[in-house]
């Protein structure tokens, strides 16, 4: 079944969201609840029409069910990270850890299990679209932040981008936030709950051991070994830190 448009309103500053299930009452319900909030809302119900979709519409977030025909949503997310960083909030129809996990590795990030209702999907898209994108440009404020730098790793938080020795890393929108907010405050022990509410924001709801399947991405992506850390360290009790020693 290809795609459906459901009610393109351009009233939140034209912000697109894509919603994918194999449920059709399902993305209809999902997507009435999204519209009314103001949003233009397409849905669709198999794997290879999200992803033609995803590329065709360039949405700001996508709802995407895991179980779905003829791509899963694991390899959906996969095929989607190739050439767009929106947000992804995956589906899941069991309260599965595994699901959960592999779900975030490729780059979703932020899960719901079936049945969920759905103001609070609609909270946590509006929580994940107030989030600052981008700083106000240096011309404009008048102030240039220079790089954060923890030793070969550079963070310039105006640009969005990290460079490790270098080199470019590929984060995700969630992953740069918790990187970010992280190098902030260089030495700060930050909990998980603060973290989640700098990140996803005060009002969001769900298992805050979220914020460490991230926390392993990243490092995965610095190179960076939990047992002889060189940028985030694990502070036992309380969560994570950056910097030396």
């Amino acid at each position: 079944m290809g795609a459906r448009p459901s009610g393109t309103l351009e009233l939140v500053n034209g912000q697109q969201i894509l919603v994918v299930d194999d449920e059709v009452p399902l993305a209809d319900l999902v997507s009435r609840y999204l519209t009314t909030a103001g949003y233009a809302v397409t849905t669709c119900h198999t794997g290879p029409a999200a992803v033609t979709e995803a590329r065709r519409l360039r949405p700001e977030v996508i709802v995407l069910d895991l179980g779905l025909p003829g791509l899963d949503g694991i390899e959906v997310c996969r095929q989607i990270r190739t050439f767009s960083d929106c947000y992804v909030v995956m589906v899941t129809a069991r309260d599965d850890e595994v699901d959960t996990l592999v779900g975030l590795s490729v780059g979703a990030d932020d899960y719901v299990t079936k049945p969920f209702s759905p103001r609070e999907l609609v909270a946590r898209v509006q929580a994940m679209l107030r989030r600052p994108r981008r700083q106000e440009p240096a011309a404009v404020v008048g102030v240039e932040e220079p790089a954060r730098r923890f030793g070969e790793l550079a963070i310039d938080v105006a640009a969005r981008e990290v460079f490790l020795q270098g080199r470019p890393v590929a984060l995700t929108r969630t992953e740069f936030d918790l990187l970010a907010t992280l190098s902030e405050r260089p030495r700060f022990a930050f909990g998980r709950r603060l973290l989640v509410d700098e990140v996803w924001g005060e009002g969001w709801v769900g298992d805050e051991h979220l914020v460490d399947v991230h926390i392993g991405h990243i490092r995965r992506k610095l190179d960076d070994d939990p047992a002889r850390p060189r940028y985030i360290r694990t502070v036992r009790g309380v969560g994570y830190r950056m910097g030396e020693g």
